[in-house]
């Protein structure tokens, strides 16, 4: 299993970043939509799965949640996908690197939160709502209650929680960098998005599929998707650009910057 430090991780994802900053158009909106989908079909399996599950079992029901979950992200790094959460931390650290513009990272962000929102509401409505995989029985009642915990945080509490999201995140696709295989990649990202959802923290992808799934049955409103959508971007931005992409490219890629730029200095001098 080929294996590299955090000093190489840190080039691979400014070099990550800078690819999905670059990505034609029709390749952005089709990898947008497969990655918000896939996160919901990760979302919808987590409520398939726990729905039924003993009252009694009390946060052991969380934990299992988060065991399936991560099927969301495996797909999204495996079959190939594009996550808003993700392009937080890769492409912040490939404009912190200047190999990017401020505008093309504001340009990926917005494209990218626009094309997962397509994905996640399309599996919200038409395997959801159409189906009914959220909306009958037991699974209606966990759909509800997991749009409601979503909408019910304030701006403060959806904020933090979200940070707390996107650190955990962010952090399992910077450890994905560590390995060239399949089953490192998996392993390495499955404890953070386990650790994420058993924690209940706010994900903005994920929210893009189940507070609509509530909407749909008339349990929340569009109001109060919108009062949530600002704080969990915000929380999500912070803990993926700042507490990983940030202090990673400062501890391991802003010191080869700066020895780079001191050696062409010293050759433009001589």
């Amino acid at each position: 299993m080929s294996y590299y430090n955090p000093q190489q991780m840190a080039k691979i994802a400014i070099k990550a970043g800078t690819k999905k900053a670059t990505l034609p158009l029709t390749s952005l909106i089709i990898l947008g939509f497969l990655g918000g989908a896939f996160i919901a079909l990760g979302y919808l399996f987590n409520i398939r799965v726990t729905a039924g599950l003993p009252h009694e079992w009390g946060t052991l029901n969380n934990l299992i949640g988060g065991l399936v979950f991560p099927l969301g992200l495996i797909l999204t790094v495996i079959a190939g996908g594009e996550l808003l959460t993700g392009n937080m931390m890769a492409v912040s650290m490939a404009a912190l690197a200047k190999k990017v513009s401020v505008k093309q990272l504001s340009i990926n962000w917005i494209l990218i939160a626009i094309t997962n929102f397509a994905g996640a509401i399309f599996v919200a409505y038409f395997f959801g709502h159409l189906l009914g995989l959220t909306e009958t029985d037991i699974f209606l009642n966990k759909t509800i209650a997991a749009a409601q915990s979503k909408v019910d945080a304030n701006f403060i509490e959806a904020f933090i929680s979200a940070v707390g999201c996107n650190w955990l995140v962010a952090l399992a696709i910077w450890i994905t960098y560590s390995a060239e295989d399949t089953t490192g990649k998996i392993i390495g990202l499955f404890l953070p998005i386990c650790a994420f959802i058993t924690l209940g923290f706010q994900h903005i992808v994920a929210n893009m599929f189940v507070i609509p799934a509530g909407i749909f049955v008339g349990a929340v409103t569009w109001g109060e998707y919108f009062m949530n959508f600002i704080p969990v971007f915000l929380g999500n931005a912070v803990g993926g650009a700042i507490l990983v992409g940030g202090l990673y490219y400062g501890a391991y890629a802003r010191q080869d910057k700066k020895v780079v730029e001191e050696i062409q200095y010293i050759k433009k001098s001589s």
